[in-house]
């Protein structure tokens, strides 16, 4: 999952000049990504966030732009990676609860694991408003 989440900060890095910031939290997916190959548990929340952030700057790109084709396969190529990190959300809403200092219970856990869907579907539909 690290692997993938540092090959779609890459391709998201050119994608610049976005509402979103879509670079910034491309460069905190690499730098989290590079903490996770490193052996640091607590990257996978902050994977997942930044994934989740990160998916209103690609997807536009990917299928609504009107732009050249290399940026279209970059937004597509950084979406298709992404998808690692979203299916580990469940194991990133784990690692958050630990990272805030909240007590791991499986009530918790399932309540940051439904704030995370929020957020995504939030963050993923905004950009059609």
């Amino acid at each position: 999952m690290a692997v993938t989440a540092l090959v779609a900060a890459m391709l998201a890095l050119p994608l610049a000049q976005s509402s979103w910031h879509g670079p910034e939290v491309a460069a905190v997916l690499a730098v989290a990504a590079t903490s996770m190959l490193a052996g640091q548990r607590w990257a996978i929340a902050v994977i997942v966030i930044a994934e989740l952030l990160l998916i209103p700057t690609v997807w536009p790109r990917a299928f609504l732009s009107e732009a050249d084709t290399f940026t279209r396969v970059a937004a597509f190529g950084s979406l298709v990676t992404l998808v690692p990190g979203l299916l580990a959300m469940r194991r990133g809403a784990a690692a958050l609860v630990l990272v805030t200092g909240w007590r791991r219970t499986r009530v918790t856990c399932r309540r940051f694991h439904a704030a995370l869907i929020v957020i995504g579907l939030v963050a993923t539909f905004l950009p059609i408003l």
